[in-house]
Order: structure tokens, then sequence, then C-alpha cells
């Protein structure tokens, strides 16, 4: 028989296809998320627990970890996807997995703060694959419904976050190592999964040789001046990663300074944080998008997201606090609909490189905003202020979202 006779897929079956890619890698950042997020509560203390108890000392340590783990992944996400856009999406994946489940092993076995400290410095590059997820998922998604899929992806972040946490607080009360070991092995169970169902999302005709040209942080950073749109999608999904930063940075302080939340009552309102964002990046985005399109899509998320930070900044009694969390988790419809929009302006042999910059950049606010928010925090409320105005970090916050809701207005849209 004529091959060549044969009728195509039907559009059914390829979207079955799809939606199957798209399953696999939510199921994978997920794992990830979760176990990233269950050492969250558990390595401070660990820390603390090398350092003898010297709570001073450990919190500057811990700070040295993030800042590591913030720097490796500066290093690392631009060369992961640049050997994605060479060899596939698939190995990079499966790799990285492989090597952050071992590396998880290796932290819960540490016998000494360095040797721990390596192992956060490792699981900073091997947790770098996130850029080819989301490669992965331009690869298999018509331009026009990226932004659908990846708000999906951005569920996973928060389901991660929500579940990963609360999980490893309990097994670390046990056990403070018992943590590692399940992240450990659920990195490694995704590396397993990944090897026998995901399939390979990017042709060969479609690869682009590899070149550290292209995959240092500073040329792959290149890229995104190719195009005065592309900057501008750029800074304005900077501005927001910087933005977010004041989300860890002040959350816990802030609370507890001005509203007097125990641990348990900060634990809730995180959880309620990533919950809205699940929520939106779930069941709200693709359709939401698919209704108002685009540009109007990008602009409900960006104001959503400053009057969502102008309540927090405003809130002196808690009701108004949580007021806002519901407004906030709404701006999770700008992230993904920004990155869809970025993907349409490269070619399909860079997304890789272009997921690695966008990394980059959330590399680089890690670096700078947790000092710009905390030391923005501690100088408005200072006892000899006259004038106290603790909730100055989350109007710096606002204060961003608004200048990219500006920088947004200046992109040239197709029509819905």
């Amino acid at each position: 028989m004529d091959t060549a006779s044969l009728p195509a897929p039907p559009p059914e079956q390829k979207s079955a296809v799809r939606k199957s890619a798209v399953a696999f890698i939510f199921v994978t950042v997920a794992l990830d998320m979760l176990a990233v997020g269950m050492i969250a509560p558990v390595l401070p203390g660990l820390v603390n627990q090398f350092l003898g108890g010297n709570t001073s000392q450990a919190a500057e340590m811990y700070g040295l970890f993030g800042t590591a783990w913030g720097i490796m992944q500066f290093f690392v996400s631009p060369i992961l996807g640049s050997l994605s856009d060479r060899f596939g999406r698939r190995p990079v994946i499966l790799l990285s997995n492989l090597g952050l489940g071992l590396d998880y092993f290796v932290m819960a076995l540490a016998p000494t703060l360095p040797w721990l400290f390596v192992g956060r410095v490792i699981s900073g590059a091997t947790s770098a694959s996130i850029p080819t997820a989301f490669a992965y998922i331009a690869d298999v998604t018509p331009p026009e419904k990226r932004a659908g899929s990846f708000g999906l992806i951005s569920a996973a972040f928060g389901l991660g976050f929500i579940v990963g946490p609360a999980f490893g607080g309990l097994l670390g009360h046990y056990n403070p190592r018992l943590p590692f070991w399940i992240a450990g092995a659920l990195s490694l169970l995704n590396a397993c999964y990944g090897l026998f169902v995901l399939p390979e999302s990017l042709p060969l005709d479609r690869r682009a040789p590899f070149s550290w040209k292209r995959a240092n942080p500073v040329g792959s950073l290149k890229l995104l001046s190719t195009s005065k749109e592309l900057l501008i999608l750029a800074v304005t999904l900077f501005l927001g990663y910087l933005a977010q930063q004041v989300l860890p940075s002040i959350w816990v302080l802030y609370s507890q300074y001005r509203f007097q939340w125990d641990d348990r009552m900060v634990g809730i309102s995180l959880a309620a944080v990533g919950l809205g964002s699940a929520i939106v990046g779930a069941a709200l985005t693709k359709p939401i998008t698919k209704r108002l399109g685009d540009r109007i899509s990008l602009y409900v998320g960006l104001v959503f997201g400053t009057l969502g930070f102008l309540c927090y900044g405003l809130a002196e009694v808690p009701w108004l606090f949580w007021a806002g969390i519901p407004v906030m988790g709404l701006w999770s419809l700008a992230g993904p609909v920004a990155q869809g929009l970025m993907t349409r302006r490269v070619a399909p042999n860079a997304q890789g490189q272009l997921q690695g910059a966008i990394t980059g950049l959330r590399s680089i606010t890690g670096l700078v905003g947790p000092a710009l928010f905390t030391f923005s925090f501690s100088a408005a409320i200072k006892p000899e202020n006259t004038v106290h105005i603790p909730g100055m970090p989350f109007f710096l916050s606002a204060g961003l979202l608004f200048i990219s809701l500006l920088l947004a207005t200046r992109v040239q849209y197709e029509q819905k």
C-alpha cells in the first residue's frame, strides 16, 4: 500500500496526543515542585542543627544556600535549554529527574554542613530542567493554545507548593532527613515514569546545533533583545518575577508583625495563596484567554496583581489581607499569557533557549529581590521613624506591576 496516500491523523487524535503530553509534563513539574516543597520546611532546621542551634548564624548560612541555588539556576538553565534544542527535550528532562533524585539522597546522608551545601548546589543545577518542560509544551501546543497549557503548568507549581511544605513538615516532625528520602524517591519515580511514557517532542529537522554562545547566560539573554516586542514582554515578565519575590521574602515577617499570626495561621495563608494560583492556572486561564484574547487577559492579570498587592500593603486588619488573596490569584493569568506570546516570536528550534532565558530572568530576581524587600520592610518599621509603613514592600511590588502593565500596552497583539 502507498503510505503517502494514507490520510493524515484526524485533529481529534492529534489533540489527544497533545493532551497526554501536557498531562505528563504537568505530573513531572508537580512532582518536582512537591519534592522541592517537601524539603523547604526542614532544610533551615537542618542547617541550624549543624551549627549547634545558633539561629543568627544559621540564617546567614541559609541565605548563602539560597544564593548558591539561584546562581546555579542562572548558569545551568540556559545550558539545559540549549542542550534540549540540540538533543531533544526527553533526555534532558529524564536525566535532570534522575540527577535530582540521586542528589536528594546525598543530602539525606550529608554528615557535615559543607556536604549539605554541595548537595544544595547540585540540586540547583538538576532542578533547572523546568525551562525544558516549558519548551516541550511549546513544541506540542499550537501558538493560540499555549497560554492555557502554560497556565496548567503554573497550576502544577502551585499544587506542589501547597502539598509539599505541609507533607514535608509532617515528615520532618519525625525525622528531619526523611523528607529528603521521600523527595529523592519521587524524583526517581518521575524519571522511571517518563522513561516509559514520555515521547520526544522536538523532531530532528527542528533541532539547532549546540553553541556556548547561545548557552551561556548572557548569550541566552541576548535572544530576548532580538526584537522590540520580545524585549518588552521579557521586561514585563521580569518585573512580575521581581514583584513575586516579596511573597517568600516578607510574608511570614509581615503577617507576624502586623497580625501576630502563629506558624499555623501563616501556613494556612500560604496554602491559600498557592491554592488560588493553582485554581486560576488549571481551570480559568484557558477559558479566559479563549474568551478575552491574549491582550485583555494579560491586562486583567496585571491589574488584579497590582490590586492584590495594594490590599496586602493597606491591610490593617486580617480580613482585608485575606481578601487580597483571591484578588491576587487572578494575577496568575499574566505569566502564562506573556510566555505564550514570547514563544510566538522565536523560531521552533530556539524554544529551549527562550525558556532558559526566561528562567535566567527569574533567577536574577531571586538574587536581588529578597534584599530589596527585606531591607525596605526593615526601613519602614524602624522604631525611630515618625511614620511606620509596614506595607512598603507590597507597595513596591504594586508599583512594579503597574509599570509592567504600562509596558504591556506597547506590545502589538494579533487579532482575537
